[in-house]
Parts: C-alpha cells; structure tokens; sequence
C-alpha cells in the first residue's frame, strides 16, 4: 500500500513542505517518485516518519534525528545529551525566579540587591544561546553577538519595548495567515517573514545558513518554543517553515 505526499502530510498533521525538505535533506526519501515528480511513502516510511515526528517531539534537532535513525548516534546518548540540555536550562530559570523574588522583595522593602543581582540569568541565558549557536555554526557566531552588543550599546528600554510589541504584532499576522490555511511559502507569508529578518538584522544580518539556524534554534530550544507554541498550536513549526522558505527564496 502506498500513501501520496498530500495523504502523508494529512496523516501526520506536516506540511507537505515539511516532507519534501525531509527528502531534499536525505531524512525520508520517498518509496517512489512517479509521474511528474509525485512522491509515494510506503508502510516503511511511515514508521520512520513517525520516529522522526517522535525524536522531534522530544526536541532533538535534524542533524541528531539523522544520526539516530542512521544508527550513527545510540537513542538512549542522544536523549540523554538532550536532557542535559533541559537541566541548563532549568538551572537558569531557577537563577530567573530567585531573582524575580528578591526584586518583589526589595520592592516592599524586605531585601536590598545590587544592580549586578538584579540581572543575573538574563547574561546566562545570553551565554547559553551563544554556546548553543557556536556549537551549530562555528565560532563565527560570536561575532554575530558581539554585533549586536554594538548596535544596541545606545538603546533604552522603550526601544527594547519597541522591538518587542512589533515582534508580537509580527506573530499574530504570521498566527492569522497560518489559521487562514495559506503555506509557509505563500508570497504573503513571505513579505512578513521578510520584517521579521529586517528586525533581525538591527542586531546582526544572518545570511541563509544563519537564517535556517535561528529557525531550527526556534524549533528545538524549550524556551522558544514555549514562547511560540503560546502564540497558537503549531506556530513554531510553522514559522521555521516560512523562514526556511524566506531564507531559500530571498537570501543568498
């Protein structure tokens, strides 16, 4: 028995997109390609679909769903490297809440904190975004944030406010089209995409790579899926989508 592309993607609640980039990517090859480039999935593929679907539930990125599914990695290192990841960053959240706390404390008068204090886990969080990026993309990642340092050495906090609100006014025009039924390639879901990578390059101009890598960093980082999934069910994947799209068709 043999499933098309588009009973696939109903199947398994993907993109048909998301499919071919599993195929451009060597991920999951179709059983057979037939008339006019049509791709057909046997049972087999879809067992390995649905490992893929797991592994990425679970927050493993492409590269580490390849090497287990290839044998190259063992299931059980690779979970466990993911769960070394999660306890990072469960350590720095803890950091976040104890500082929130001493804040309210220090509001009604009941402890005192330096300014140091005052943002400690915010420099871990940066610390530990970079080192997840280098680790990806090389060290010419952290030129990217020494870049940003640079261009926002000036800025105030109404100009952190500002970027912020256009993002979320960004989200939930990407939210609406998503909703709308419109793909993430679709021209009007591209022209979004393209103010989302304006706002980017205030801090740094990613090329395609980078794009792609900040897109898949969305999709696999616990915090930012949080943030994205918050959005509406299904927009991080939808959003790494239009990026991947974006960065394929305008970015060289």
């Amino acid at each position: 028995m043999e499933w098309t592309i588009a009973e696939v993607a109903r199947l398994a609640q993907v993109s048909s997109r998301t499919l071919r980039h599993y195929d451009a990517i060597g991920l999951l090859k179709p059983a057979r390609v037939g008339h006019a480039g049509l791709r057909h999935y046997g049972w087999e593929e879809l067992l390995r679909l649905q490992q893929i679907l797991l592994l990425r539930r679970l927050g493993l990125r492409l590269d580490r769903v390849a090497d287990v599914l290839n044998g190259q990695t063992d299931r059980a290192d690779a979970l466990r490297r993911h769960a070394e990841e999660l306890q990072a960053e469960r350590e720095r959240l803890d950091v976040l809440a104890r500082t929130v706390a001493r804040t309210i404390a220090q509001i009604e008068g009941d402890d005192e904190m330096s300014a140091e204090e005052m943002f400690e886990g915010f420099a871990a969080r940066r610390t530990e975004l970079e080192s997840v990026l280098v680790q990806r993309h090389g060290e010419g990642v952290r030129e990217h944030f020494r870049t940003a340092e640079q261009r926002t050495a000036g800025w105030t906090a109404e100009d952190y406010a500002a970027v912020q609100r256009e993002d979320e006014d960004l989200h939930r025009r990407l939210a609406a089209l998503m909703a709308s039924g419109a793909a993430p390639d679709t021209p009007e879901v591209l022209d979004v995409v393209d103010e989302h990578y304006r706002s980017i390059t205030r801090f740094w101009t990613p090329d395609r790579e980078s794009y792609v890598g900040l897109a898949d960093l969305y999709m696999s980082h616990p915090e930012f899926r949080e943030r994205f999934e918050a959005v509406a069910p299904g927009f991080v994947a939808f959003l790494r989508e239009a990026m991947v799209a974006y960065a394929e068709a305008r970015l060289s």
